[in-house]
């Protein structure tokens, strides 16, 4: 019976991981697949690339989406299953989004794709090269913060997710722009509740961060739509776009509107573009790329007034005290996680039908002025 030689994978690592050529990448997978017992060590040194990774600031849903951004879904559930694997060794306890971001794993191996020795372990390579070169980000845990309170969820957001939802579905703009409006008002409802509690025990509640992944096509436009989500929702919106997120800093019941609305309305806008392009071929016109930007940043401005018309909706002079003060704690988060920032200009706006089109379109998902919730 052979035993693993520790040379083994330190040589396929110093051949393959530090130098960027198929000939490298071929000549580790070869020592790999030549020695079965050197497996264990191999997916040793994978949860190993990822504790690194957590020490650099990424989370589980990062390090996934980076993975499906530059590499293949093999690859995912590859480093899924590291993932896994990595974090059965932590014992200390992990926060709310961290448990959500694991339960989304699917792991595996390719094995069951790829019956070979020699393309399971050049899949292993290529993840472990990509792994190696992850950039460190900024820490979304704030070690100077206590603890933030933990209650239980509010019954108000399964009604918020709920509406939403019938949003999504609904083939009646009328339908899908009151659902929406009425979704924003229960958001911000639950925020100044959220924000009152926190205001008789203040040392108990700080702002967090989540990041939100910005996929292609049209990154910039859909960054737009959740700057313009985060400022109604009381929050912060940085982008990152060599890496494809937005990292948005606010407190936790104001990260959850972010996310949930942000979703929502990038499916009704993504589904009133292929309706509008749909009608366009069907008159004989071509839609194109600046079509479709212009559309989405059209959009995007339209509903930022939407929604932070619904939100002023809830706001009474008694409530600005406390507000202002979690703006300024806002504020003061997103500053120290981001000292240096940079304006994005929107380029490719300059198809007229395009920007008409989406704002008709966020016009009809708007968010209006409902009687004030009691």
């Amino acid at each position: 019976m052979s035993t693993s030689t520790p040379g083994t994978v330190d040589r396929a690592f110093e051949t393959a991981l530090y130098a960027d050529t198929d000939t490298a990448l071929d000549t580790g997978a070869s020592l790999l697949a030549a020695d079965p017992s050197a497996d264990a060590e191999l997916t040793q040194r994978g949860e190993e690339f990822i504790a690194t990774a957590w020490r650099r600031g990424w989370q589980p849903a990062d390090v996934v989406r980076i993975v499906r951004r530059e590499l293949a879904e093999a690859h995912v559930r590859l480093v899924s299953g590291l993932i896994v694997g990595a974090e059965a060794r932590h014992e200390q306890p992990r926060g709310r989004r961290w448990a959500a971001q694991l339960e989304e794993l699917d792991p595996g191996t390719v094995r069951t794709e790829r019956t070979d020795r020699f393309s399971y372990a050049t899949a292993v390579l290529e993840l472990y090269r990509l792994l190696l070169r992850l950039p460190a980000l900024e820490p979304l845990d704030d070690p100077t913060s206590k603890p933030t309170r933990k209650t239980p969820e509010s019954r108000m957001l399964p009604r918020i997710r709920a509406l939403l939802a019938k949003a999504e579905a609904t083939g009646f703009p009328e339908e899908a722009e009151a659902l929406t409006g009425k979704a924003q008002e229960l958001m911000a409802r639950h925020s100044i509740d959220e924000a009152l509690l926190a205001a008789r025990t203040p040392a108990a509640d700080a702002p967090g961060a989540c990041r939100i992944g910005i996929d292609p096509p049209y990154e910039t436009a859909k960054a737009t739509l959740l700057d313009a989500v985060a400022a109604a929702n009381r929050c912060r919106a940085v982008w990152n776009e060599a890496l494809g997120f937005s990292t948005v800093v606010g407190f936790e019941p104001d990260l959850e509107a972010v996310e949930l609305l942000h979703t929502s309305l990038l499916v009704q806008a993504t589904a009133a573009m292929t309706k509008a392009e749909a009608a366009a071929r069907a008159s004989g016109r071509r839609r194109t790329k600046t079509f479709r930007q212009s559309f989405l940043a059209a959009y995007a401005h339209r509903i930022a007034t939407r929604l932070t018309s619904a939100t002023e909706t809830q706001v009474t002079e008694d409530l600005l005290p406390v507000l202002a003060t979690r703006e300024a704690a806002v504020t003061d988060r997103t500053d120290r996680l981001f000292p240096e920032t940079t304006t994005t200009r929107l380029r490719g706006v300059n198809d007229a039908a395009g920007w008409t089109q989406g704002a008709e379109a966020a016009d009809r998902a708007q968010v209006e002025r409902h009687q004030q919730l009691p």
